[in-house]
């Protein structure tokens, strides 16, 4: 059941998956850096919430290298960024992790950015969306890629109040960088 307009403020959870990364070998983890396309995929990210008016009022955003990274290189695409919480729950949080972490918010943020990781994300969302605009919920059921922002929407008074089924996926973007062309000498 989606929450209707009068039960609160409309709220966003912006989620977005961290760009492409890097295995170089040796490397643990949790300090993998983004790949080549993942540079090129972030700041089209940053362009993409700019372009669609989702700015955050808040990021929390995975300790993993390759999400700060990705938070780093979208932001920078805004004139001010907003404050960003780092917060390792999110690498590697199943959706009761992250549920914990979003219903921490304090109730003054109406839209939030979470940067992590899958498969937590990609649960996540459907499992947050009561519905979804056109085939947004088909898609992110289907495939939930690098960079890949979704927009949940819904009414609450506090961030707490957020349950199963409770918003409206209203977009689903996959961000891609342009590839620099080589100059023919």
């Amino acid at each position: 059941m989606i929450t209707r307009a009068g039960a609160g403020p409309l709220r966003r959870l912006v989620v977005l998956r961290h760009a492409k990364s890097a295995w170089p070998e040796g490397v643990p983890d949790h300090l993998r850096p983004l790949a080549g396309r993942g540079r090129r995929d972030a700041p089209a990210a940053g362009h993409a919430l700019a372009v669609s008016d989702c700015l955050p009022d808040l990021a929390v955003c995975s300790t993993a290298l390759r999400a700060r990274q990705t938070w780093e290189l979208a932001s920078g695409q805004w004139g001010t960024p907003p404050p960003v919480r780092y917060d390792r729950r999110v690498y590697a949080a199943g959706v009761p992790d992250l549920l914990e972490v979003v219903r921490e918010v304090p109730a003054e943020v109406e839209t939030l950015l979470l940067v992590g990781h899958n498969p937590g994300l990609e649960e996540l969302v459907p499992h947050l969306a009561g519905d979804g605009l056109d085939d947004t919920l088909e898609r992110v059921r289907e495939k939930f890629p690098t960079s890949a922002i979704a927009v949940l929407a819904w009414h609450g008074t506090t961030w707490a109040a957020l349950a199963p089924g409770a918003a409206l996926l209203t977009e689903v973007t996959v961000a891609r960088g342009r590839k620099k062309q080589r100059r023919e000498e």
